[in-house]
Formats: C-alpha cells, sequence, structure tokens
C-alpha cells in the first residue's frame, strides 16, 4: 500500500518561507508522477505545482511562479516544496499526490494516492 506523508506547515507571517516535505512509502517511488495541491475552505482543491519522474519537468499554477519551486529525490523517496515570498493567499491545506500514469498534471483525478495534509497559514 502507498502512503504519503507531509510535513513542514506551519504559521508564518507574509514574505517569510516554508519547506513542505512529503515522504512516499510502499513502492518505487521514482515510478510516481508527483503534484502538490492545496484547499482552502471550500470544495475545490487547487493545483500547486507537479514535477515529472526524474525531476526533469516542473509545472506551476500561474499565482505561485517565481515564489515556489518543487524538486523531489529519488533516492529518498521524498518530493519537496519550497515556498518563497509567501502571502495570506497562499493559506490553505497542502496536499501532496502521486500519480503512476500522468495524463494531466493538474488534475485532481490524474492522482492516486494523496497524503492527509498539512496546514499552511500565512498571516498580513
Amino acid at each position: 500500500q502507498v502512503q504519503l506523508v507531509e510535513s513542514g506547515g506551519g504559521l508564518v507571517q507574509a514574505g517569510g518561507s516554508l519547506r513542505l516535505s512529503c515522504v512516499v512509502s510502499g513502492r518505487s517511488f521514482s515510478s510516481y508522477f508527483m503534484g502538490w495541491f492545496r484547499q482552502a475552505p471550500g470544495p475545490e482543491r487547487e493545483f500547486v505545482a507537479a514535477i515529472s519522474w526524474g525531476g526533469m519537468r516542473a509545472y506551476y499554477v500561474d499565482s505561485v511562479k517565481g515564489r515556489f519551486a518543487i524538486s523531489r529525490d529519488n533516492t529518498k523517496n521524498t518530493v519537496t516544496l519550497q515556498m518563497n515570498s509567501l502571502k495570506p493567499e497562499d493559506t490553505a491545506v497542502y496536499y501532496c499526490a502521486a500519480s503512476s500514469t500522468m495524463a494531466e498534471p493538474r488534475m485532481t483525478s490524474t492522482y492516486d494516492y494523496w497524503g492527509q495534509g498539512t496546514q499552511v497559514t500565512v498571516s498580513s
């Protein structure tokens, strides 16, 4: 069974930084296309970033380009989201997700496995 565990969330002032990590267990990590999503209060989960199997391709939502960076370490089964210049509108629960057959990285339906989420709160 595949498990994803996020860590690194917390409370930070606007302009600050946080680093989220997601450790994947259960199957070969390098076989998964990895993504980060977030969900503010409400029904929709928003795509944030994704990274290809070998880490050569990265995708971002426009609102985080230039501020967030996704990376992965296939030797440590870990994907990381470095978040800089945080804004109050970045406040959300952040979820890590894994896809074994990547179709469209920005769609939640693409992903097979999800973590439990980690809260990020940015104060103004």
